[in-house]
């Protein structure tokens, strides 16, 4: 566990002695942090670290998975959504995910956005047009796809499919935006879009992104942490992580000597 739990301004998020096992192997080892409204946060760390593990806590991911055991406890507006009481549905609304591999619907770029508010209900043309251009218009996209609407996602780029998945996300107003690794796969230019973007997003939304990148996360992001075989070794402020961090693994992982 990182030794000094730091304080952050408008906690959304509070991760509380989390442990995970699939099955017997633990995954995550007594997480404890708080994660701030309306910033970026940055996950860092060699893979198999439980970057991912951790976020996909966060909406119930891991739910899916078999053999999957939590301990401790996860708020979200200082409710736990690991109660008996919590919709799921209704909680991966509010915390919207985005994967690494961008994973577009075989259906228009329209039909991809709107699909979640179709979803819960909306049906009048005139509000699924309006929520299709504020979400690629956040999502960056706004330009380069509104001739084209009604032609298939799957023949944008890369860099322009994985914007779809975000303006997807934003789509449903979640209050927070999860993203695994979401560049790893795309050219610097198509990066450089998406950092740009998720620069904005942080006027309205909580972003969180697991980034194997450590450029990426001291470029966006407002708080990073580091994670080591399941344990937070580090959070802090991105500067103090980049330029003082305060545990020697910390140090040796963003000067490179192993990772």
């Amino acid at each position: 566990m990182a030794k000094e739990h730091i304080i952050v301004p408008e906690p959304i998020v509070n991760i509380i002695d989390l442990s995970l096992y699939y099955g017997k192997v633990q995954a995550l080892k007594s997480i404890a942090l708080d994660i701030s409204k309306k910033k970026i946060t940055s996950f860092i760390g060699p893979s198999g670290c439980g970057k991912s593990t951790l976020i996909r806590c966060l909406n119930r991911m891991n739910d899916l998975v078999e053999s999957v055991t939590i301990e401790g406890c996860i708020k979200i507006d200082n409710q736990d959504i690991y109660s008996p009481t919590i919709d799921v549905t209704e909680l991966r609304r509010r915390v919207g995910m985005v994967f690494q591999k961008p994973n577009p619907f075989p259906k228009t770029i329209y039909e991809n956005v709107i699909y979640g508010p179709r979803l819960t209900g909306i049906r009048k043309k005139g509000i699924l047009d309006d929520i299709c251009e504020k979400a690629l218009k956040k999502g960056a996209l706004w330009d380069e796809v509104k001739d084209r609407l009604h032609t298939s996602a799957l023949d944008l780029s890369g860099g322009q499919q994985q914007r779809i998945c975000i303006a997807r996300a934003i789509a449903m107003e979640p209050e927070v935006i999860l993203l695994d690794e979401p560049c790893s796969a795309l050219d610097p230019i198509a990066t450089a879009k998406i950092e740009d973007m998720l620069c904005d997003l942080k006027k309205d939304y909580t972003v969180i992104i697991v980034t194997h990148n450590m450029q990426q996360a001291a470029r966006i992001s407002d708080y990073t942490g580091f994670f080591m075989l399941g344990k937070l070794v580090e959070f802090n402020i991105t500067t103090e992580i980049f330029t003082n961090p305060r545990e020697k693994q910390t140090e040796d992982y963003i000067t490179g000597r192993f990772g």
